[in-house]
């Protein structure tokens, strides 16, 4: 019996030893130091903040570990799309895949069809998890209920005011900055502001200035429909037969073809430097690319002060606010590898350090400890006056709205360009139509020619 039982004790030390062993062969130290290549997209004002944190990394918690973070590329969000596209279907010259690299959705989702990323919940535990915004992890949920794409640094849409603009043309007409609240609101003071610039040139009919534009078309339409409670992708398809797409076209369309809002291929803040434009909604990680200054045809200028308020919403409609930005994956390889990039995930997100990473941006913190009191805290020491207004409207958001994930599947970005080409042509045709049939007819009976000629243009064309 003893003989038996000292057999059974040595087995089970045995297996133990094996199990021990096992763990410690997805475990990092500082004698077998560990290199991860990582790339990222986070130029400009970013990359010195992001050089200091990989430097701050590779000193104390990586050392600590036998980890060294090395970046090996800093691209912009296309070309690092390409780079991994590239590389993801092994093409003529494509890079050797990094560690751990930047990623939108969209890109990621092809890296994991192909077997190529980690799934980064083996990395974290429930507990970890359940630290962060729910909506940002979600978007990161790509494929078999795995998580390949770890949030960072998020961005959300926003309104942004010119107050100079904003203010001369309020104390001529008493309008204020809440009658932008809703794209009602907008769309009447964009026929008011029309009205206003037109009169100051009585010798010179219908020229009336754009007030407004959307830096997105196709978000102005996917967030529309939802905050209206209609889909706008139905089936991996644009879905345009609603009552709710309705009124998102009514309110983009008939302002457009007044001249009342911009018809235009580009970025706002290109027409916002010109003083074309007084309003826009766009991206947070935009701020860093607004004019500070309005130069006039005449080569005058004027500064810009921002006013920049959170997203604006459908009468009768739902607080509902886009999600973008890009995350970090982590290239399937080895459990040491892996384990790794987990550790330097986790003390990247860690918030702190989070909102160190963000404080001079427009992204927005991933952690909602983040995203309440260290943000409170970091808004009254930020020295930046447009970003300190940027956080405090993110913040009204983060309690406010609820962030919607867009549709993601293959050829989604094809589609959202075609859409937004086919809604820019119908504008200007109904533009040009009508302003060709002011020279017959009254404003009313112009405008009531060419609106459903357009609009039945647009939605037999996504049928």
């Amino acid at each position: 019996m003893r003989k038996k039982s000292f057999t059974l004790i040595f087995i089970f030390f045995f297996i133990m030893i094996i199990i021990i062993g096992c763990n410690n062969s997805i475990k990092v130290n500082s004698k077998n130091p560990i290199t991860l290549n990582l790339w990222h997209n986070y130029g400009g004002q970013l990359r010195d903040t992001m050089d200091n944190m990989i430097d701050e990394f590779n000193e104390t918690i990586g050392s600590e570990n036998g980890i060294v973070i090395n970046i090996t590329s800093i691209s912009g969000s296309s070309t690092l799309h390409e780079k991994l596209v590239m590389a993801a279907n092994d093409d003529p010259g494509a890079p050797t895949l990094p560690d751990i690299t930047s990623a939108y959705p969209k890109t990621a989702l092809v890296l994991a069809k192909k077997g190529l990323l980690a799934n980064l919940n083996q990395q974290f535990t429930t507990d970890e998890l359940s630290k962060y915004i729910p909506e940002f992890l979600q978007e990161g949920q790509l494929h078999d209920d795995g998580l390949y794409v770890f949030p960072t640094a998020k961005s959300t849409e926003v309104l942004f005011v010119n107050t100079i603009l904003f203010n001369k043309f309020a104390s001529n007409t008493g309008v204020k900055l809440e009658d932008l609240q809703t794209i009602e609101g907008i769309i009447e003071l964009a026929n008011l502001y029309y009205v206003w610039t037109d009169e100051k040139t009585p010798h010179i009919e219908n020229d009336g200035k754009m007030f407004f534009m959307a830096d997105s078309l196709f978000n102005y339409s996917l967030l529309g429909c939802k905050q209206l409670g209609g889909d706008f992708i139905i089936n991996n398809s644009i879905n345009l037969h609603t009552a709710q797409y309705n009124k998102v076209w009514k309110n983009y369309f008939n302002p457009a073809a007044l001249g009342q809002v911009a018809i235009f291929d580009g970025y706002a803040t290109d027409l916002a430097k010109t003083g074309d434009i007084v309003c826009s909604t766009g991206s947070t990680a935009g701020i860093s690319f607004y004019p500070t200054t309005v130069t006039y045809a005449d080569n005058t200028t004027e500064p810009i002060e921002l006013t920049i308020l959170p997203y604006p919403v459908f009468e009768g409609g739902s607080k509902t606010a886009i999600q973008r930005g890009a995350g970090m994956s982590v290239i399937k390889s080895s459990k040491e590898k892996e384990h790794a990039a987990g550790i330097f995930l986790k003390w990247f997100t860690k918030p702190e350090n989070n909102i160190r990473f963000i404080s001079s941006t427009g992204y927005l913190p991933v952690s909602k400890e983040a995203f309440g009191e260290l943000m409170s805290r970091e808004i009254d020491s930020v020295s930046d006056e447009n970003i300190k207004k940027l956080l405090i409207a993110s913040k009204i958001m983060q309690k406010e709205y609820t962030f919607y994930i867009p549709p993601l599947f293959d050829g989604v970005d094809e589609l959202q360009k075609q859409y937004e080409n086919k809604l820019r042509e119908t504008a200007l045709e109904g533009r040009q139509a009508y302003t060709e049939l002011l020279n017959s007819m009254d404003s009313e009976m112009s405008y009531d020619a060419v609106f459903d000629q357009m609009y039945n243009e647009i939605i037999n064309y996504f049928p």
